[in-house]
């Protein structure tokens, strides 16, 4: 980079350090994220409310400095002939003073303000407009900088001007195509010169139009090619142990002890994941399924599977309340089975573990339950071949890689998660794992009714749990942690408890409190106390929200509901309709709300399908920000939008899964180029290191 003109060692290690850019490649990916359209003139006189970002041509009327010390700042008063703009600065006004002179013309751009009336302009571009040089390209780039680039003279523009010097060192040749040339035919893309060139200087708008199609397009074919032969080569290449056989402890709970009958969402995973351990190669499967959909029992049935073929089987959960009520339903659930089951947490004693790593070896133990304790040296399966993952998004790969270790052949690997993903987000962030959908409720599930009060009906509400508690049934009490203070979080909770016991006193009523602050056996034993029912309220943090299961729970009150995202919210609300009885979801909020968290409460309270409640939180608030999606390059993309590109995502995703069915290493003559660019990416061709 320091070779280009205009840069130097001093300004391109700056680049590096503030913007990421190494290579020349990295440059040219800096794409601009807005053009200014030089052809498009206002005036003055028609600059109205209704218009966000104006450009005008005029001369300066005069300038003024005012104010002292952090008050100073820059006045303009410029006009077009037709009118007259103030023009502000705050920063960098010594140097933009002297810049200005009353002799040039000059063109402004900026974002239009209204200061007592009249239009103003803070901070705006403005350059010196030459009127005897040829006329510039009318679509002018404007690129993301920092505070730092721009005080060393490498703001928008100067990369603008050094991106363009780039285009003129380098030729054609040297841009590669990385697409096969029939993809590039079938669908009239522009070639990779063509469009890198036009998404910078565009010669027109519908040149940066095709541009922008092509490059988002190569952005998701790339991904999803690279995802597609992850996914392949695992069908192809990895061992994996074969489940030949539905044996007797499968087909005795199955016909025995089924707590009720399978849902069409769950048969339909059990065939699936049958299917894949028979193959003799791995399986890695990611299991969705909407908090109370059976994924539990799923689990069970191929864990029993597991075991009628001579294996052992283990589930990871990432708490140990969670990992103990795994425990205690599968143990209640195969109770009158021949099965040997066992728990070790970090928690489990010295002597017990010992006995239990002991079976585990001998194979004696057939079922190991537990949290991150399984994966710890000491543990030794004799022949593993199943592992189950539950809220795999807790756990990162290489925690997830230690189990696999544990065994000569890698044991297949069912990761689950309660937290809906989007469709079109599953098959972008998790597409090198088969998955499996179960978006069905077993009977008898009743729905859980989700009701929005405001502050001041607090005093109804209160009566209402009155009531249930009465009945019999328990309370969660939701706060929110929103304030960037630890200590602020946790006198809002405190607050929040102090309320709540002046509505609920105690010896008649009993309140559990847990929070982020609490030392982690205080925490457990809150909560355990909640679990078996010594209390009615849980006053909590959203440290709730994973691994309590309560199904004499019937009510969940969310506080300051508005301050959650709809998955939180649907996580949280998962918490209830557990047991036989009608369950309640209150969102609570203040009067004020805004349009966003105004639509997440009418969502929440028209519909229970997760699924449903994720496409509309992803539509809100964008795919990166979506719990339980893996931090990864899948979803790193610079121009496309995996929301707004749909279209162009499904046509990527097809078009890479067909091309790699046909040409799995990508050896025929027209992938040759897409066989290069994948190795650049590895750092395996000059490419990747021109510089």
């Amino acid at each position: 980079m320091e070779y280009l003109k205009g840069m130097g060692p001093l300004r391109a290690d700056l680049l590096k350090k503030e913007l990421g850019i190494f290579t020349y490649q990295d440059l040219l990916y800096h794409f601009p994220f807005r053009h200014i359209d030089k052809t498009s003139i206002n005036r003055i006189a028609d600059l109205n409310l209704s218009m966000e970002y104006v450009q005008i041509r005029g001369r300066v009327v005069y300038k003024e400095i005012i104010g002292d010390k952090s008050a100073r700042r820059l006045l303009v008063h410029f006009s077009d002939g037709t009118g007259n703009i103030e023009l502000a600065w705050f920063k960098g006004i010594s140097w933009i003073e002297k810049m200005l002179n009353q002799e040039s013309m000059y063109s402004v751009f900026g974002k239009l303000g209204f200061f007592l009336g009249k239009p103003q302009l803070v901070h705006p571009e403005i350059e010196a407009i030459d009127l005897h040089a040829p006329a510039k390209n009318f679509l002018e780039p404007v690129y993301s900088t920092t505070e730092k680039l721009k005080t060393k003279g490498l703001g928008g523009r100067q990369l603008g001007k050094i991106t363009i010097h780039l285009f003129n060192v380098l030729k054609e040749k040297d841009f590669p195509e990385n697409l096969p040339q029939p993809i590039v035919e079938k669908l009239k893309l522009l070639s990779r010169y063509e469009a890198l060139r036009n998404i910078h200087f565009p010669a027109s708008t519908l040149l940066y139009e095709q541009s922008l199609r092509r490059l988002k397009f190569e952005e998701f074919f790339i991904t999803q090619i690279r995802l597609a032969r992850v996914r392949s080569e695992r069908h192809r290449k990895s061992k994996g142990v074969v489940f030949q056989k539905v044996g007797s402890l499968f087909n005795q709970f199955y016909k025995e002890h089924l707590p009720f009958e399978l849902t069409g969402a769950q048969k339909r995973v059990i065939k699936e994941i049958r299917a894949d351990t028979a193959t003799g190669h791995q399986m890695n499967r990611l299991l969705q399924g909407d908090v109370g959909s059976g994924k539990t029992i799923v689990a069970l049935l191929v864990m029993l599977l597991a075991i009628d073929n001579g294996y052992q089987a283990c589930l990871m959960a990432p708490t140990e309340i969670l990992a103990r009520q795994h425990f205690i339903s599968l143990s209640e659930l195969t109770s009158a089975m021949p099965l040997n089951i066992k728990l070790l947490t970090g928690s489990t004693p010295v002597k017990e573990r010992k006995g239990l790593l002991k079976e585990l070896t001998e194979g004696s133990l057939q079922i190991l339950i537990g949290t991150h304790a399984l994966i710890e040296d000491p543990v030794v399966f004799r022949n593993l071949g199943f592992v189950v993952i539950d809220e795999q998004h807790r756990f990162g790969v290489a925690q997830r890689a230690k189990l696999w270790k544990k065994a000569t052949l890698p044991p297949h690997m069912l990761v689950m998660t309660a937290t809906p993903i989007p469709r079109t987000l599953a098959m972008t962030a998790y597409g090198d794992l088969d998955y499996s959908i179960m978006d069905e409720l077993p009977p008898g599930r009743i729905p859980v009714q989700t009701v929005h009060r405001l502050d001041d009906q607090r005093t109804r509400v209160m009566d209402f749990l009155r009531t249930e508690i009465d009945a019999g049934r328990q309370v969660y009490m939701i706060f929110p942690l929103i304030e960037e203070s630890a200590k602020l979080d946790y006198e809002n909770l405190m607050s929040g408890y102090e309320n709540v016991k002046a509505f609920f006193p105690e010896p008649r009523f009993w309140i559990s409190m847990v929070h982020g602050r609490q030392p982690a056996e205080q925490k457990k034993t809150n909560m355990q106390r909640f679990v078996s029912g010594d209390t009615q309220i849980m006053v909590s943090t959203t440290v709730i929200e994973v691994g309590v299961n309560v199904p004499n729970a019937t009510v969940m009150v969310i506080e300051s509901s508005e301050k959650f995202g709809l998955a939180q919210l649907h996580q949280l609300r998962g918490r209830v309709g557990r047991g036989a009885e009608k369950s309640y979801c209150v969102l609570m909020t203040s009067n004020q709300l805004s349009n966003d968290a105004r639509e997440r409460l009418r969502i929440m309270t028209s519909t229970n399908n997760g699924f449903e409640i994720a496409e509309k939180d992803m539509e809100l608030r964008g795919p990166g920000e979506i719990e339980g999606t893996r931090q990864s390059g899948a979803l790193n993309f610079k121009l496309a939008d995996i929301v707004k590109d749909k279209p162009v995502l499904d046509a990527a995703r097809e078009i890479a899964s067909q091309l790699v069915e046909e040409d799995p290493e990508l050896e025929q003559p027209q992938n040759q180029n897409l066989r290069n660019y994948l190795m650049s990416l590895e750092g395996k061709t000059p490419w990747s290191k021109i510089s």
